[in-house]
């Protein structure tokens, strides 16, 4: 089958897309990704762009179809090696994925509140129950989420505990509709989140 090339594209605005990235489209013959990933195209590649099955079987079974001759293209969110597909394709097509690493939204978050990521913890909370005796044990967590375990319910949990925590929750980031809130955990309200990633830190970090 043929080489995979996987790009993170960044937290979602076209403008924190890497250089270099442009040399890929062009000599890409398929191009795969969201719907969402592929509007970032430029016009010239839409023609390429094919949208990517959601289940990991049927997006291995369709990369698997390609002949060897074709140049395939991923688009990723993010990073695609920090909590991104990257990890997956890497370990199912091995000896044939290359990768150019994005702008994680961890890292855009930390950057548009100015907070270091020195001695961060980095998880996730997609499809499975995060270890939070862990998590609330640390200092300062990034945290991407998901509708089931989002915000509140991670608010929730240093509640529980009777601990001080302040939230930081980024939604639609880069986008024009982003929205960073800064909280404690306490104030955290139950509701739909968009997007979003969460970060946990100590109130001694000073952050609001």
């Amino acid at each position: 089958m043929a080489v995979i090339r996987v790009i993170g594209i960044g937290p979602g605005d076209p403008k924190y897309g890497l250089v270099g990235q442009d040399e890929w489209f062009q000599e890409a013959d398929i191009i795969l990704g969201s719907e969402r990933h592929l509007e970032i195209l430029p016009e010239d590649y839409r023609h390429k762009g094919v949208v990517a099955p959601k289940k990991l079987k049927d997006l291995s079974q369709l990369l698997s179809s390609y002949d060897k001759d074709k140049a395939v293209l991923y688009l990723a969110s993010g990073d695609p090696l920090i909590y991104g597909l990257g990890k997956w394709l890497s370990e199912t097509f091995k000896g044939q994925v290359e990768i150019i690493s994005g702008i994680s939204a961890m890292q855009y978050l930390a950057s548009r509140v100015a907070l270091a990521m020195n001695d961060a913890y980095l998880t996730s909370s997609h499809a499975k129950t995060p270890n939070f005796d862990l998590i609330m044990s640390l200092s300062k967590v990034f945290m991407v989420t998901d509708q089931a375990i989002g915000p509140y319910q991670i608010a929730q949990e240093a509640v529980k505990r009777g601990l001080k925590k302040v939230i930081i929750i980024g939604e639609n980031l880069s986008y024009a509709d982003e929205t960073i809130t800064i909280l404690p955990a306490e104030q955290v309200e139950n509701k739909m989140y968009q997007m979003n990633v969460v970060v946990v830190l100590d109130e001694g970090f000073g952050i609001y």
